[in-house]
């Protein structure tokens, strides 16, 4: 087995089967997008035809939403999964976040966050498309006044509620809309199928992956990972290597790799970030390049796979640093260019 390049393919970060940002998120079911502006390169560069208009479209007409999700952070998921990702995932999101909250000894009552949370669905639903700021005048309005760690996880619980989505995209910050407004209801699935149905989506985009990345992924507890698994049956199978087991779907892409090419990953990017072993990809003695331990992670550069250096996606000009001496800024040239030439289609 070549877990590199087989994550690659399935990863669809080489020979990319998807033509549009909808498909691409869809099918990876949930994609990290703690950077704003770099969130839309991570789904486009998993596109065969990258384009920052179909990715604002996809995103404005919320085929494409953004909010906080699994382990309580920024998340895109499709419409079409949206629903039964708040069902599955959102309590456990909910637990986290009021972890966080009574760490940083914030005391939120029932009754606040209903009141607070009416205020914020009225407000998208009487503007449209709001901002932060649109919602502190809202609660101003009705004589509430609220710091910014207060108002943060306020607006992430309503996220996680389901009152409020993505709003249209802006340039530099995040818009929020009333998500009954912009996301269909669709057909619901009982637990079972709902877990079965994440765990292959899971699987068929990160394969291989073990139990433990699907755990850390989902931020569901390991008994309901291993049921989810065991409900896959026969369309699921394990693979050892280097004294671990790795999982891979039936159809597994395994076919399309090509050596010799350079990418260049923004921060918070699946190919990292959804498992919680990164040793596959990352070499352990360049892992504080990569990310620290406060969950802060970087721009990466991969050559055949493997993270060999950092990038800087806002500069420009090309801007790297390897990790080695064997490669040298020439070397992602082309890289580079596929990426100025999406970021200069807007």
């Amino acid at each position: 087995m070549n877990p590199i390049a087989i994550r690659l393919l399935n990863q669809q970060l080489i020979a990319p089967q998807f033509n549009n940002p909808t498909e691409v998120v869809h099918y990876m079911a949930a994609m990290q997008a703690q950077e704003y502006r770099l969130m839309r390169w991570a789904v486009a560069m998993r596109t065969s035809k990258p384009s920052h208009k179909a990715f604002k479209k996809a995103f404005d007409e919320g085929r494409i939403i953004r909010l906080h999700l699994m382990r309580g952070t920024w998340q895109l998921v499709s419409a079409e999964d949206y629903w039964l990702m708040i069902d599955l995932f959102a309590p456990k999101a909910i637990a986290v976040t009021k972890g966080w909250m009574s760490s940083n000894k914030i005391s939120i009552s029932d009754e606040e966050l209903m009141r607070v949370r009416d205020i914020f669905a009225q407000t998208a639903a009487d503007l449209g498309s709001v901002t932060k700021e649109d919602l502190v005048r809202a609660l101003a309005e009705k004589d509430i006044s609220l710091d910014d760690h207060r108002l943060s996880y306020h607006i992430r619980m309503a996220e996680m509620s389901g009152t409020l989505c993505s709003g249209e995209l802006l340039p530099m910050k995040a818009s929020y809309a009333l998500t009954a407004n912009k996301v269909k209801p669709v057909v619901q699935m009982d637990k079972d199928e709902a877990l079965a149905y994440f765990t292959r989506k899971y699987f068929q985009s990160r394969q291989p992956a073990t139990l433990e990345d699907f755990v850390w992924w989902s931020g569901l507890n390991i008994s309901d990972c291993r049921k989810g698994i065991e409900l896959l049956g026969n369309t699921i199978h394990v693979e050892r290597w280097k004294g671990r087991d790795y999982y891979l779907t039936d159809d597994c892409r395994t076919r399309g790799f090509r050596k010799g090419k350079f990418l260049l990953i923004p921060s918070y990017d699946e190919y990292l970030i959804s498992y919680k072993s990164r040793d596959v990809v990352l070499p352990p003695e360049h892992r504080h390049h990569a990310h620290n331990n406060s969950g802060i992670f970087q721009p990466i550069i991969a050559y055949d796979g493997t993270i060999c250096g950092n990038w800087s996606p806002f500069k420009n000009d090309c801007q790297v640093t390897f990790f080695e001496d064997a490669y040298n800024q020439d070397d992602v040239n082309e890289a580079w260019q596929t990426y100025k030439v999406y970021c200069n289609k807007k």
